[in-house]
């Protein structure tokens, strides 16, 4: 018997959490048609003695929403085992939208995530008006991987309210509207809706984003449309109002009765746990299906000569903070930028400005250098951190920042870290099991954040350094945890029947790369990407998509509705 891909003698860790066994696995098209020992020969064949084989990763947040668009390769969550993603996180979308609206939507997602719009507008068809439109443009674009979305607040408010959606309140028949049209968009193959209550997303014009302040009543009107459609409900929540932020998303679980998903940095609270534990806890023990998901390492900024992160906050997060030569070395490109620091009067210049900032003494303590080996250094503790190696080196934190990107002619970067600072903290709340390692927002924030190897990292450090989740656990987390929150029952396990999503693995190897600039978007926008050691072939619906950590230029992704959406189409 012939088949058209066997992978032989690996490790098969099939997504359940069951142990490890030695076996193959046999594809037919886009099935997993066998598995154990397997006889006759594959067209294609694989030998993964050694090596652990695994379902593809899904990743809950994204915002490959616009790259999609001129990459359909979608890097560099790719490059981490990643076969499905969920894009339309943050409630900034591009669906559904009326054409006067498109530079409205494409704006919102430069000012909050940081990908320039003439790149969104020049880059996609914009060939839709209604969210199932939208999937049906998506998929000529021909994906390399699995993309599912959700359809967001700010389109869904514009759509019905135009410019008044941002600052003023709907009435009930505008609610109402809203309802019947998120509802919709979930019924036309949307997987869910999503909500961004942070302050901190902004338009262009600094107003909050729609939705930011959207009341219980609108909230939940929402939530129970989307639930009458199987979807599930995605929000950002605003910590400075913890409480009733997280009595808000009670109201939507109750609502919609479905999955609830909610992005989670660790925040202590009371008797060493989580201040999220009580009120989860509680929503589950209402039956309500409530998933936290939070970063399996610190993230945050990355800051070097070739980024636009510096050693104080740049002026977009904080007003005057930058003093007068630091924004004279920001309006340089990288060249002209190394050059100026190699000068010793501008270098000079450079610190006498800065040790009269109150932001860097404020900011350095969170600078951590990667390293300059292969692999990022991530988990370092606070005595490696900028201040305490300037301490050591007799310098000003600002000399010794300098002082790495001479050494380095500029390539040397800082991981400033924003949220999971605690590694320790961090380890004890993956543990709970209301929570899902994500939140990469590959596609988002160009040249700030690279925070997509996140995979990668459940693999290399929780499970192979430190021991913290057994590989079966660890690949359940990446593979049939998250599959299942999507409402798939197809794809995150290996077992004949299933889409055959896989990956080979060589563990003892696994490891995110250096993160790296480079200017491969259209008109040479700039973004960081990352790259990774270990993945022996990554294979997407039956198609090998990496192998050995190369893209093969197969593209057999596929634009994944929510159940009955697919069903249909």
């Amino acid at each position: 018997m012939t088949f058209d891909l066997i992978i032989r003698r690996g490790l098969i860790v099939d997504g359940t959490g069951a142990e490890p066994f030695i076996g193959d696995v046999a594809i037919d098209g886009d099935t997993i048609v066998a598995m154990g020992v397997v006889d006759g020969e594959g067209a294609r064949e694989i030998d993964a003695d050694g090596h652990a084989v695994t379902p593809g990763f899904v990743d809950l947040h994204t915002h490959l929403d616009a790259q999609v668009g001129w990459d359909p390769a979608l890097t560099p969550v790719v490059w981490h085992g990643v076969t499905t993603a969920l894009l339309g996180n943050c409630g900034v979308t591009f669906a559904p939208c009326k054409p006067e609206d498109r530079e409205v939507l494409a704006g919102m997602m430069e000012s909050v995530e940081d990908i320039p719009s003439d790149t969104i507008l020049h880059g996609l068809p914009w060939d839709w008006e209604t969210y199932g439109e939208y999937l049906d443009s998506v998929e000529k674009l021909a994906p390399a991987i699995n993309v599912v979305g959700m359809v967001g607040h700010c389109a869904i408010r514009t759509y019905v309210m135009g410019d008044r959606g941002v600052d003023e309140e709907p009435t009930p028949d505008e609610i109402e509207q809203m309802a019947v049209l998120a509802g919709k968009s979930v019924a036309e193959g949307a997987i869910g809706f999503s909500s961004s209550r942070l302050l901190a997303h902004r338009m262009p014009d600094g107003r909050s984003i729609p939705g930011t302040f959207a009341k219980t009543d609108e909230m939940v009107a929402i939530a129970k449309a989307v639930g009458e459609n199987n979807g599930l409900v995605q929000n950002v929540l605003e910590y400075s109002r913890f409480e009733s932020e997280m009595e808000i998303l009670r109201e939507q679980a109750l609502a919609a009765q479905t999955r609830a998903i909610f992005t989670a940095p660790y925040i202590p609270g009371p008797d060493g746990k989580a201040a999220y534990t009580a009120h989860v806890e509680g929503m589950r023990a209402e039956g309500l299906d409530v998933t936290a998901l939070t970063l399996p390492r610190a993230g945050g900024f990355l800051s070097g000569l070739k980024t636009n992160i510096f050693v104080m906050p740049p002026d977009t997060f904080v007003p005057g903070s930058m003093t007068p030569a630091w924004l004279e070395l920001l309006k340089l490109d990288f060249p002209d930028r190394l050059a100026a620091i190699r000068d010793e009067g501008t270098r000079a210049k450079l610190v006498e400005d800065a040790k009269q900032s109150k932001f860097v003494d404020m900011f350095a303590p969170n600078f951590f250098s990667l390293g300059d080996g292969e692999a990022p250094i991530y988990d370092k503790d606070q005595s490696e951190s900028l201040p305490e190696l300037a301490k050591a080196a007799g310098e000003h934190p600002v000399e010794t920042w300098l002082r790495y990107m001479l050494e380095s002619d500029g390539e040397a970067l800082f991981h400033v870290r924003f949220f999971n600072h605690d590694y320790a903290a961090v380890e004890k709340f993956l543990q709970n099991d209301w929570v899902l390692p994500s939140l990469g927002d590959a596609g988002a924030h160009l040249t700030q954040i690279i925070d997509a190897g996140w995979p990668t990292f459940m693999l290399s450090h929780w499970h192979r350094e430190k021991g913290t989740f057994s590989l079966a656990e660890t690949i359940r987390l990446l593979t049939s945890a998250q599959a299942r929150i999507l409402g798939f029952g197809d794809r995150g396990t290996l077992a004949i029947g299933m889409r055959a999503d896989v990956n080979v693995i060589d563990i003892d190897r696994v490891v995110e790369g250096q993160p790296t600039l480079v200017n491969d978007f259209p008109g040479g926008v700039p973004r960081l990407i990352q790259k990774a050691q270990g993945y022996r072939a990554t294979i997407c619906n039956g198609s090998v998509i990496v192998s050995e950590g190369e893209l093969t230029g197969e593209r057999a992704g596929q634009v994944l509705r929510n159940n009955a959406a697919q069903a249909a189409h």
